[in-house]
């Protein structure tokens, strides 16, 4: 699937907290390296599309308050909401460094290394201060006995090339790793 395909589809960014305060504030708890993203008068979907919009913001705080939400009892019922974007804004509002790439571009991509396919990106994990490929063996590979699943960090020494209008990560020593799983 083209990247550019996907661009309406829903990614989750933040989730809404507990109520802070008597003015309809709330705790903001972000999921995405983009920060940025939230300001005043921005808008951002529930799962089931409905926009909800910022009405005031303070990211240092990690505090919220959405339109039309101005006392405690009203914040309540947003208490866990998950806020979501779509793709193409998270495309269109952050902006990446050469060389860097949006996760959800790079999860369902071939390892691929000397020619040969290792798996497909399942997901990326942030551990520590590291990110993983979750990446699920190829099905030729399983048949030979190699584990199902093995983590690639997302390393330069580890990652050569990636295409993501192909999807396909290039790597050196991926087969190692895979093979010490």
């Amino acid at each position: 699937m083209s990247k550019r395909q996907n661009n309406d589809r829903l990614l989750h960014i933040a989730t809404l907290g507990r109520t802070v305060g008597l003015g309809g504030d709330m705790k903001l708890h972000l999921f995405t390296d983009f920060p940025e993203q939230f300001k005043k008068g921005e808008t951002f979907y529930t799962k089931d599309r409905s926009p909800l919009k910022i009405a005031d913001i303070n990211l240092e705080r990690g505090i919220v308050r959405l339109e039309g939400v101005d006392t405690p009892e009203a914040a309540r019922r947003f208490t866990n909401t998950k806020l979501y974007t779509t793709y193409g804004r998270t495309r269109e509002t952050c902006s990446l460094d050469e060389g860097q790439y949006f996760w959800f571009d790079l999860v369902g991509s071939r390892i691929v290394e000397d020619g040969t396919t290792l798996g497909q990106v399942l997901e990326i994990e942030r551990i520590g201060t590291l990110d993983y490929f979750v990446v699920k063996t190829d099905e030729a590979l399983t048949a030979q006995g190699r584990p199902k699943q093995f983590l690639l960090p997302y390393q330069p020494h580890f990652v050569e090339a990636v295409d993501t209008d192909e999807g396909v990560i290039r790597t050196r020593g991926a087969l190692d790793i895979l093979e010490a799983s």
